[in-house]
């Protein structure tokens, strides 16, 4: 590692502040800096190649440096580099992206508001459906129901909606009401000779407990990603997604599909609702959904969610609420060139054709002694490292950090999240890619292992 006091390591270190990170152990540590990327691979500043098996952060659908999104941006940035869309402004571009968001996303959803991340767009779910609940004279209508591990965001609010400690502690969360529900894992979280359907079942039980125990009267809505992402890559079991829909229509609860990393195909569907049957009220996305080139997230609403904000828009004059960058022009006509590319190059149907691959790959290290679980769907997986069944290493989250420290020295960017290795690769990914995923995967966990028995944790 570079350290001398000019270089861009010993900047880091003593000027930039990293989100997710031990700050101290990072003064220590220093940064991995990138330097440029191609396809579905990356290179630091010490001219190291690595596959970047998670996208980035769950989001560079069409792989890094794509020229037709530099050119979009740089069109945009020429014509018309910024306008809001405050008070009944608007401009070409955000305008056909909603066009665009309505067309791909599942009938019913017919209305669009942009945001500049996830994170402020389940914090705007939040403040529409207090909003909308007011203007219905349901003012005790606020509640939220989640679930643990699932991840929603860092602001007050969708970090509140957020189910892990990580997110909580110290910062005084949740803020808001909300009840965090069992972890929608069967391996993971269900009982001793308990089937998959009776676990199914009992998730939902205790979902319609909590809302028969709190009052319908007094619960907004029902959030949950299709596949959990950040914590740890959770596929729902059989029958749980129809279920929930079916309890959160006869209680007017409204569903919120957060699809910010599930959507554009990374399930293997277009839409993780649509792969597990469920319609929502509101659909969120955001990170491929410009491949993270630029800032940019939209809520998808239906016309009962839309028309009830409406009218109270009518009474009181405005819906005081939106970003400087709501719909930013450049982000959207990036927006719209990404989803341009990802029908053209039909990387849908790639993640789809590719799922059972990389499936398959990794499943092939479920016997491995460091591995509980592999699970996932799609191009997005995970491993889960245990022993003696599903009982985890100490400390708990320990061994996932170590496998990805192995992963880096053989050319693999994974992410740690928990116990879980995540892998989630650009949808641009070829046949040889996850070939080399998995065998960069096979052998950072053979030295894990050669690790592990010199610890004595195996």
């Amino acid at each position: 590692m570079n350290t001398r006091p000019n270089s861009l390591h010993a900047a880091d270190i003593a000027h930039s502040m990293h989100p997710y990170t031990n700050m101290r152990l990072h003064e220590e540590k220093g940064p991995m800096i990138m330097t440029h990327g191609d396809g579905a691979r990356v290179y630091d500043s010490e001219g190291k190649e690595y596959i970047e098996a998670l996208a980035g952060l769950w989001s560079v659908a069409v792989g890094f440096s794509e020229t037709r999104l530099a050119d979009a941006a740089y069109e945009q940035l020429k014509k018309l580099p910024y306008y809001h869309t405050f008070a009944h402004k608007s401009h070409e571009p955000s305008i056909r992206l909603a066009e665009k968001l309505v067309e791909m996303t599942p009938e019913g959803l017919n209305r669009v508001f942009f945001t500049n991340s996830g994170s402020e767009a389940n914090d705007t779910v939040v403040k529409m459906a207090w909003f909308l609940n007011n203007g219905l004279g349901r003012p005790e209508k606020k509640k939220f129901l989640a679930r643990t591990k699932g991840y929603h965001g860092i602001t007050i609010a969708s970090g509140s909606l957020t189910g892990l400690a990580g997110n909580h502690t110290d910062f005084d969360l949740p803020a808001i009401p909300v009840t965090h529900l069992t972890t929608p894992s069967y391996w993971r979280y269900s009982n001793e000779g308990e089937t998959e359907a009776e676990f199914t079942a009992r998730l939902l039980k205790e979902l319609e407990d909590t809302i028969i125990s709190e009052g319908p009267e007094t619960i907004a809505g029902f959030i949950g990603e299709p596949v959990m992402g950040a914590g740890g890559v959770m596929t729902p079991p059989e029958g749980y997604w129809p279920g929930v829909a079916e309890i959160c229509a006869k209680y007017d609860i409204l569903l919120v599909a957060d699809e910010v990393i599930n959507g554009f195909g990374r399930t293997g569907a277009r839409w993780g609702c649509e792969k597990y049957g469920f319609t929502p009220d509101i659909l969120v996305t955001s990170k491929q959904l410009t491949s993270s080139y630029m800032p940019l997230a939209a809520i998808v609403v239906n016309d009962k969610v839309y028309n009830a904000i409406a009218d109270n828009t009518a009474k009181l004059g405005t819906f005081g609420h939106g970003f400087t960058g709501s719909g930013h022009p450049v982000a959207c006509a990036v927006g719209l060139e990404n989803l341009a590319i990802i029908e053209e190059q039909d990387l849908m149907g790639n993640a789809e054709r590719l799922a059972p691959l990389l499936q398959d790959g990794l499943r092939q290290f479920a016997d491995h002694p460091l591995v509980g679980e592999v699970r996932g769907t799609g191009l997005i997986a995970g491993v889960e490292f245990a022993k003696d069944g599903r009982e985890s290493f100490t400390p708990a989250g320990s061994m996932a950090p170590k496998v990805v420290a192995f992963c880096a020295e053989e050319g693999l960017i994974v992410r740690a999240v928990y116990e879980t290795v995540a892998f989630c690769p650009p949808l641009i990914v070829t046949e040889e890619d996850i070939t080399e995923i998995v065998a960069r995967f096979g052998r950072a966990l053979d030295k894990a292992l050669d690790w592990a028995k010199a610890e004595g944790l195996v």
